[in-house]
């Protein structure tokens, strides 16, 4: 029985490509041999000269900007940018390399369609079936060096789905799916190389990739949902920060536990004075706990509401408004511990030395708050308890010293957030 094995080379002769040009013309000129089954990898950097994907730009970082979607990461000059054609990537693909000075290369604005134009060219002037695939240069998280991947793709399987069989020790293989476009890609790179002016290579001997019907390389971009690296360290700090919203209707799905505890870790990181840790968190996670709680707080809240005259009717809308905390299906009740302050005996510098206490919790929530939005948990800080902190140390069995600091509602959002109004930071600057 044969080993399996393919060949691949590099086409010479191709001339220079300018705006208008028709790559797949420029190939069949070339004589280029191509029999059905053969997979041409062509460079996007000759595709984009042929649509006229040449802009002028004295500064790159203005045509990085324009076809920036999204940033994924930054340090220093250089941006980990998601384009417009969905790729994350260094720089957008905005490209200096290859092109006169003064103007940058940007990618196709569509790789998939500019791939099927070539395949139907090639089709129509040398009669062969053949599959394209467009390539470009990506970096990749935590590997070093360089290597090209396809951007698009027409007439090849860009993805080969092994799960749900066998390896050959007869193992299921359950997460295998092969990125064969990619592979291609960057066999194709190592004749080509980056410098030798050899834009288009040939893989034969690998048929059995090559089909109509076939899904795109947009196929290979993996859907934010999956994404677990979606964004850059300080850009998930900033995320989730931005992205942190009060949510008051929850679904049923149950809350991790390992989640809110991870969130408290970071919690206690927070600043706080004299070397203290003033932050304790009570974790409410059964129901019979939670309702003991909010019935009984309730009961005083009613109590409160009637001494102050107010209606039953007005009464019972407040309670309903209320119910925020009843409706979640996880609470955190966080307190403050004024353990290690200091007493002066002077009434000013005791009540600031309290503040700086209360001050240090509220830092210690707020790193809460943002750590369970970063682990896709909705939040909502309610100040009820601090309206009955009697009522909740009797009834959660606290220390007398544990001043509870309000209740946070945890759960899954049972809808999108809405958008919160812009705010002008500059708004609430003042210099001095």
């Amino acid at each position: 029985m044969t080993a399996p094995s393919y060949r691949v080379w590099a086409l010479r002769g191709l001339p220079e490509v300018r705006p208008g040009d028709d790559v797949a013309k420029l190939i069949a000129a070339g004589e280029p041999g191509l029999v059905d089954g053969d997979v041409l990898l062509v460079t996007s950097k000759i595709v984009s000269k042929a649509e006229g994907r040449i802009v002028e730009a004295r500064d790159r970082e203005a045509a990085i900007d324009a076809e920036t979607v999204r940033v994924v990461a930054r340090r220093g000059a250089l941006r980990i940018v998601e384009n417009r054609q969905g790729l994350v990537m260094a720089a957008a693909g905005v490209d200096a390399s290859n092109t006169a000075a003064g103007t940058v290369l940007l990618l196709p604005e569509d790789p998939d369609a500019s791939a099927s134009r070539i395949r139907e060219g090639l089709r129509e002037a040398l009669g062969v079936e053949v599959g394209v695939v467009i390539t470009d240069t990506f970096g990749r998280p935590w590997r070093a060096g360089l290597t090209d991947v396809a951007v698009g793709a027409a007439g090849v399987r860009v993805l080969d789905d092994l799960r749900g069989g066998t390896d050959a020790h007869g193992n299921r293989l359950d997460a295998t799916v092969v990125a064969t476009a990619d592979e291609l890609a960057a066999a194709g790179d190592l004749v080509k190389g980056k410098a030798a002016g050899l834009p288009v290579a040939v893989v034969r001997g690998l048929g059995h990739v090559v089909a109509d019907g076939t899904d795109g390389a947009r196929a290979l971009v993996r859907p934010a949902a999956d994404d677990m690296f979606r964004l850059g360290t300080s850009e998930a700090v900033r995320e989730a920060v931005t992205q942190r919203r009060t949510v008051r209707a929850f679904t049923d799905e149950p809350v991790d536990p390992g989640a809110v505890r991870r969130a408290v870790a970071a919690a206690v990181t927070a600043p706080a004075p004299h070397h203290t840790t003033p932050w304790r968190f009570v974790l409410l996670e059964s129901e019979p706990a939670r309702l003991r709680l909010l019935d009984a707080m309730r009961d005083v809240w009613i109590a409160d509401l009637r001494r102050d005259g107010k209606s039953e009717e007005s009464i019972a809308q407040r309670v309903r408004r209320g119910d925020v905390l009843r409706n979640a299906p996880y609470l955190a009740v966080p307190c403050m511990v004024v353990d290690g302050s200091h007493h002066y005996g002077d009434g000013r510098r005791d009540a600031a030395e309290r503040e700086m206490f209360v001050v240090a919790t509220g830092a210690g929530v707020q790193n809460f708050l943002v750590a369970l939005a970063g682990e896709r948990l909705g939040s909502a800080w309610v100040s009820s308890t601090m309206f009955c902190r009697d009522v909740v140390r009797e009834v959660l069995d606290l220390p007398s010293d544990w001043d509870p600091m309000g209740a946070v509602a945890i759960g899954h959002a049972a809808q999108a957030p809405r958008d919160r109004p812009a705010r002008d930071a500059e708004a609430f600057v003042e210099v001095r």
